[in-house]
């Protein structure tokens, strides 16, 4: 069993970064170009939203009257919630909390984590932004779901005849788009922007040709109407609640998202295009269901004329596969950044192109494409799955508002009249969406539930149990230095470099323990290398390496890496001028640990937990493949752990 203690890198803390502006961000391009790729990447979840936002509204597990004050009052919640959700929260203020760039839960969390250092409260922090991650994974598996389910639904509506090949055609879908990922999304990618522009333009066209029919549903973009909802019918309003916080699903991608494109162009793309024509949908639809209430079978397609249907059905369900991507794309790039920030056991990632983050993980990808095709098998329809989608988008926005809470206060330093106020209300809309889709779990609202507290136990086990190995192999180390007298002048030194992988830049590493015990020899130059991975996305070649001479052909060397970046040890190697004479591939041997892991009854983790973790790490993918290590020059040397 590898070791992780010994061989996996680790999150230390980073010399504290002020927060960047637009011109550190590391993405080039014109901001009309990137708002067109982020217009095809990041808005695909929230832009499929009018799919089926208005129709489980009005006809989910609880049903609403078809009349003004109903209708009416939807639609102000809805655009209030965009404007204060995505467009105050997420676009206006959340955004500006970046990571070099980069965004996300994780990376919020290692922007708190790296600026905001010894408090007593960071471990909760740490849980929340952990449990945040697991929650976007059960995202990652319903969003797919429920997309293409709502675009393919269209070919009942249209002919219900053909309601039976439904199902069969999304799964058919559905493979066909995670066999694809293997061959990276670089070049599909390009086609996605232009093909949302279409999908934004058909939908907008549609909507105001639908609020042409009664012009007076403008007025329904008041406020008080939502209020007037909630006073007249307080039960049915708050239930609502529950399905009207579908028009506002993805919000979270726009901050995951940013490091793709950059701040502005995200910006740009929905106040300028992504808002005007989701609210110019959401307003068509409800002229429509004013008009015709026989249309809330479907009152998407059926705002397209008949001679359209069929043309429109084509593009929702290209705007569907896209949003399906885009969420897949997100679960590689989350997975790699808890793997570099010890959450995870090593994966095997493939980059399919040059572009940093264009990357293929096998084993997220097979366990993502199994647990959708079980969703669409197990609830069949789109509305049947709104009540497991709600509780993931709203339990992630609500755990946001306490990273934002720290960010304010302790990062910006914003007064208190100010952040007050706003965390209020953040606070308050989200707990009442939260709650609202509480009543929903026992119609599917358990499963996001479910998954998020099952990769919650993993990504939690898999942290403690690597602290509490590490601390395990500490015990009665030894001095580097101590160690390289002693051993000089003990074994047989033979030509060449050994290179010695260690978790920490303290003590001796065991497998250079076990080397000398077994073997009786020392290579001419002997060098402990110690991977750590930075709180920050991406480190400056300046900062990349610190050497040490330990003496007697000792040395201790460290690479740093940020947590989007790729560990490449051997091309690293032949950068580094601090070790003597250049690395030479042919005369360089690694010596990695393999170690076995014992659960015992020392205090730490549950026995349970330390069987998980122990088959976690025994299947994580080697540190060679990690490293990329020529596989004809690595030594493994191994023992017994107890933990």
């Amino acid at each position: 069993m590898q070791d992780d203690a010994e061989i996996y890198p680790e999150v230390v803390q980073g010399q504290p970064n002020p927060l960047v502006d637009e011109g550190h961000q590391h993405h080039q391009g014109g901001v009309v170009k990137l708002a067109v790729g982020a217009i095809g990447v990041v808005f695909g979840d929230i832009g499929t939203s009018p799919l089926y936002a208005m129709r489980d509204t009005f006809a989910g597990h609880h049903r609403l009257p078809l009349d003004q004050l109903h209708v009416f009052g939807i639609v102000s919640l809805m655009f209030w919630s965009m404007m204060i959700i995505v467009t105050l929260k997420y676009v206006t203020i959340i955004m500006r909390a970046d990571n070099k760039g980069e965004g996300g839960s994780l990376a919020l969390l290692a922007l708190i984590n790296q600026n905001v250092p010894g408090k007593t409260w960071s471990a909760g922090i740490v849980l929340l932004g952990v449990f945040a991650t697991s929650l976007f994974y059960g995202d990652s598996m319903i969003t797919p779901a429920i997309s293409v389910l709502g675009a393919i639904e269209g070919v009942a509506v249209y002919d219900p005849a053909m309601a039976p090949m439904v199902v069969p055609m999304v799964v058919g879908i559905l493979i066909f788009l995670f066999m694809i990922q293997s061959r990276g999304t670089a070049r599909v990618a390009s086609l996605f922007g232009p093909v949302m522009l279409v999908y934004f333009a058909v939908i907008s066209v549609l909507g105001v040709v639908s609020i042409m029919a009664m012009p007076g549903v403008l007025q329904a973009l008041s406020p008080h109407h939502a209020a007037a909802m909630f006073i007249n019918d307080p039960l049915k309003g708050f239930l609502a609640m529950g399905s009207a916080v579908l028009a506002v699903t993805g919000a979270e991608a726009l901050y995951a998202d940013m490091g793709h494109f950059g701040r502005r162009p995200i910006r740009v793309s929905w106040l300028w295009f992504v808002l005007p024509a989701l609210v110019l949908n959401y307003l068509g639809q409800a002229s429509l269901l004013m008009r015709e209430p026989t249309a809330l079978v479907s009152p998407f397609y059926l705002l397209a004329p008949e001679w359209f249907q069929w043309p429109l059905l084509i593009i929702a369900s290209m705007a569907a596969v896209i949003a399906s991507q885009a969420v897949i794309t997100g679960a590689f790039s989350v997975t790699q950044q808890a793997i570099q920030l010890g959450f995870m056991p090593r994966m095997l990632i493939k980059h399919t192109s040059l572009s940093a983050g264009q990357i293929y993980i096998p084993v997220i990808n097979f366990m993502l494409m199994i647990a959708v095709i079980l969703l669409v098998l197990m609830f069949q329809r789109s509305s049947n799955l709104t009540a497991a989608y709600g509780i993931a988008v709203t339990g992630a926005m609500a755990i946001d508002n306490f990273l934002l809470a720290v960010v304010l206060f302790h990062l910006w330093k914003w007064k208190p009249w100010l952040s007050v106020p706003l965390l209020l209300v953040f606070f308050a809309l989200d707990l009442a969406y939260l709650s609202a889709n509480f009543t929903k779990i026992p119609n599917g609202g358990w499963v996001p539930l479910v998954m998020g507290l099952f990769i919650f136990t993993l990504l939690t086990t898999w942290s403690r149990g690597r602290i509490l190995m590490r601390q395990n192999m500490a015990e009665g180390t030894i001095p580097v230095e101590v160690f390289a007298k002693s051993a000089h002048s003990s074994a047989t030194r033979v030509l060449g470099t050994a290179i010695f992988m260690a978790s920490t830049n303290k003590g001796v590493p065991s497998a250079l323990l076990h080397n000398i015990k077994h073997n009786k020899v020392l290579h001419e130059r002997v060098v402990i290398l110690t991977v750590e991975t930075q709180d920050v996305p991406y480190v400056d070649e300046e900062e990349r390496f610190v050497a040490k001479d330990m003496g007697n052909g000792f040395y201790r060397l460290t690479m740093r890496y940020g947590f989007l970046e790729e560990t490449d040890v051997p091309a690293a190697l032949k950068r580094v001028k601090m070790c003597g004479e250049p690395f030479e591939m042919m005369k360089t041997s690694f010596f990695l640990s393999r170690q076995t892991l014992i659960a015992s009854a020392k205090p730490g983790m549950a026995i349970w937990r330390e069987k998980l973790f122990a088959w976690m790490l025994r299947n994580a993918a080697s540190a060679m493949e990690f490293f990329r290590l020529p596989s004809n020059r690595v030594v493994e040397l191994g023992s017994q752990v107890e933990i």
